[in-house]
């Protein structure tokens, strides 16, 4: 669902305050409001369950304001209804809203995300994007069309290498109408650990994340009492059941996560400090690592990081991928982790190195 800016175009806009599609939205209370339709038609039309209550906490209003603004969508020929079985409000699946128009610089980032990520398939799974992104470029004029041309073979996205998406495409198609259909699945997982391949487990999945690398699944289990992350590309038994999955309304990936490194949240929180010298401090600095840091230049070059981290696992390894340009200084558990695993890697290549490799910085 696409808008561009303040510029909409929706039949019957006049009741929102536009005047036409190269108009923009005048007044701040009709572009929050215009915004808020928007998100409701979203909402509605990609999950269930989303009745008045729960629209108008994710909206942050009072219920009447949703109902005040559900009576405007039906106003504009929005064809929505309550599902009863559901418990929400849905949109009839063959309405679509009307195109916008887009200028240059939000067509070039569309065109860069879908060309570049989906449609390289450097994030797996989001080809239909850029399908999509076809047909929104059919309607473009010429001058816009060649202009997005010319800029997006000056423009590459590069992220990191991901799991292939051919080993486990059903996996997803199945995960994500479990999804949509409020279901759960009877699974078997391979994590190489704590659960045998050949034992079956309920799993009522809530949300679907990508991170990085892979494709996750998060939800209960039914074993451990909090949720649980599961990597797609390790399913080796999927199949829907009629049991719903029952995703609490408030659950969201950033409070599931809290201040995790970056996916793995751990017990319990810890205040890391974190020296680097001179060679390296302004590469570390020139990054977002996570979302807590701070980070302090000294005059002789090298710079303090610090950050409030739930759990040392994934952070350990960081530290680590800096090598010996980094040291510890808080807290002592994670500067021991640190050391006793740099031992044991320095162990393993003893005597094979005639000479130490040469220092270079990494972003």
């Amino acid at each position: 669902m696409l808008y561009s800016g303040q510029s909409v175009a929706l039949p019957g806009s006049e009741r929102f305050g536009v005047k036409g599609e190269s108009q923009l939205v005048s007044g701040a209370m009709a572009y929050t409001r215009i915004h808020r339709l928007f998100k409701i038609i979203t909402l509605i039309q990609s999950q269930t369950g989303w009745d008045a209550r729960r629209l108008a906490q994710e909206c942050g209003v009072k219920e009447r304001t949703i109902y005040r603004d559900l009576e405007e969508l039906e106003g504009v020929g929005v064809p929505y209804y309550f599902d009863q079985d559901s418990g929400g409000y849905r949109i009839r699946k063959d309405f679509f809203l009307p195109p916008v128009q887009l200028t240059p610089d939000e067509a070039l980032s569309l065109a860069i995300i879908c060309g570049e990520i989906a449609g390289k398939e450097q994030i797996a799974f989001l080809k239909p994007a850029w399908r999509a992104l076809a047909k929104i470029e059919a309607n473009f004029p010429a001058g816009l069309q060649n202009e997005i041309n010319e800029l997006g073979r000056q423009i590459a996205v590069r992220t990191a290498a991901s799991t292939p998406a051919e080993d486990h495409a059903d996996v997803y198609d199945i995960i994500q109408r479990a999804l949509s259909e409020n279901k759960s699945l009877e699974c078997r997982y391979d994590s190489g650990s704590t659960r045998k391949d050949s034992q079956d487990f309920v799993l009522r999945p809530w949300l679907l994340f990508f991170c990085v690398r892979a494709w996750y699944v998060v939800g209960h289990d039914g074993v451990h009492d909090e949720p649980r992350t599961f990597k797609l590309a390790r399913f080796t038994k999927l199949r829907l059941l009629d049991a719903p999955s029952d995703a609490p309304a408030d659950f969201t990936i950033e409070r599931y996560l809290g201040n995790a490194w970056r996916m793995i949240r751990g017990e319990p929180e810890h205040e890391v400090e974190i020296l680097f010298d001179a060679s390296f401090a302004q590469t570390v600095g020139d990054t977002l690592w996570h979302k807590t840091q701070s980070f302090e230049e000294h005059d002789d070059g090298s710079a303090t990081f610090r950050c409030t981290v739930a759990g040392l696992d994934e952070i350990t390894w960081w530290v680590l991928s800096m090598g010996p340009h980094c040291r510890v200084v808080a807290p002592l558990e994670l500067a021991e982790r640190v050391r006793n695993l740099a031992v044991r890697t320095a162990a393993v290549y003893a005597g094979e190195l005639a000479s130490p490799p040469p220092e270079e910085a990494i972003d």
